[in-house]
């Protein structure tokens, strides 16, 4: 309840600054919901010992800056390739679509990539994976980069909500395989947005 109250509470003060409700209110729902599957020993990826300790994930400010809606250029004909992890593991992926927007007033492309096993899953056949690197990996981000989760869309934008960017579970426990970000996901700024560096 209190956690409730303070969320209520931030979301009205991010508003009366100026921020778009709808997306505050989305982000807001996007940290509750990693924290609790992080409280939950059954679906929580920290360590025992980082559970016992765990009360909540630090997440940068929520900045409806970093909320932009992107251009999709669409690649059909894209062959499937193995991405690599942190592990031996090489998930099949294809390049989906290159995604062009404007951030903080810089032009900046990134790759949007497609599970070909999810493909086969009705929960998951829409869903597609953006991982990217920045500045801030290594100083007050995961140093492997974060990942943002995208659905396909009905048109050719999509909209990429950097304050819903989160570490790969590897960040918490090595036992966890991660797709390592492609070089060409590089954004060459600071995104101060969506979860921060885990502290043990």
């Amino acid at each position: 309840m209190k956690t409730l109250f303070l969320s209520i509470c931030f979301i009205l003060l991010l508003i009366t600054c100026g921020q778009d409700k709808e997306a505050v209110e989305e982000a807001v729902a996007f940290q509750n919901k990693l924290n609790e599957e992080f409280s939950d020993k059954e679906a929580s990826p920290l360590t025992e010992e980082g559970l016992a300790s765990f009360t909540k994930l630090d997440f940068f400010p929520i900045d409806t800056d970093y909320r932009v809606s992107a251009k999709l250029v669409f690649h059909k004909d894209s062959k499937p390739f193995k991405m690599p992890t942190t592990s031996d593991r090489l998930p099949v992926y294809r390049l989906y679509a290159t995604a062009s927007f404007n951030l903080k007033g810089k032009a900046c492309q990134l790759e949007i990539y497609q599970n070909e096993k999810l493909t086969l899953s009705p929960e998951y056949e829409d869903y597609l994976f953006l991982p990217f690197t920045d500045n801030t990996n290594g100083e007050t981000s995961y140093g492997g980069g974060r990942y943002i989760d995208l659905r396909i869309p009905e048109g050719e934008e999509v909209i990429i909500d950097f304050n819903q960017a989160y570490n790969p579970y590897c960040a918490y426990n090595k036992k966890y395989s991660c797709p390592i970000p492609t070089k060409v996901n590089h954004l060459d700024m600071d995104i101060k947005a969506g979860v921060m560096a885990y502290k043990h």
